[in-house]
This record gives C-alpha cells, sequence and structure tokens, in this order.
C-alpha cells in the first residue's frame, strides 16, 4: 500500500513541478513580449522595462492569454502600430518556446 502512496505523492510532486515551471515560462514570455512590443512602441530603457512589467500584470486579469493579446493589440492600435493579430500570436508562441528554454536552463 506504501507503494501506491508513493506513487501518488510522486505524481502530485512533479504536477506540482510542471505547473511552476510552466507559470515561469508564460511570466517570463510575457515579459519577452513586452520588451518586444517596447520596442516596435519606440520605448527604450526604463520606458520599456515598465511597459514589459505592465505586460505581465496584464495576464492575472483572466486565465489564458487573451489578456495578454488585447493588452498588446491595444496599445499597437493606440500608437498606429501595423502588426497583425496572427504575427503578435506567432511572436508569443515563439517568445513562449524561448522563455521555456530559459526556465529549463536555468
Amino acid at each position: 500500500m506504501t507503494s501506491m502512496k508513493d506513487r501518488e505523492t510522486g505524481f502530485e510532486n512533479k504536477f506540482a513541478h510542471d505547473e511552476e515551471l510552466r507559470f515561469k515560462a508564460t511570466a517570463r514570455r510575457n515579459k519577452l513580449l513586452g520588451l518586444w512590443a517596447a520596442e516596435k512602441l519606440g520605448k527604450t530603457g526604463e520606458a520599456a522595462e515598465a511597459y514589459a512589467r505592465e505586460v505581465v500584470m496584464a495576464d492575472f486579469e483572466e486565465a489564458g492569454d487573451e489578456d495578454v493579446f488585447r493588452k498588446v493589440r491595444g496599445d499597437f492600435d493606440a500608437a498606429g502600430v501595423e502588426q497583425s493579430d496572427h504575427q503578435i500570436r506567432r511572436t508569443m508562441l515563439e517568445l513562449l518556446d524561448v522563455a521555456a528554454e530559459q526556465v529549463r536552463s536555468s
């Protein structure tokens, strides 16, 4: 019976670890996305870092990526930045891969 409990505990620990890595990768992706968007918006230095933090915070509005997408899309629209929805979403996916690799490497 203890081996079954050990397996259960092992699965729970792996799940918790995987969720933590997923959270860290998503947060890092959002920061990278914010820096990418800041560049498109003409922001540099501290203004770019501050904008990246805004993008990270936007992810806490609702589950999923739509809140982050809407933040960037809205800011691009307000500033007249030409990026299609597809380009933004593709960049989000590409940066998630980069972020996941960075999290695994750290």
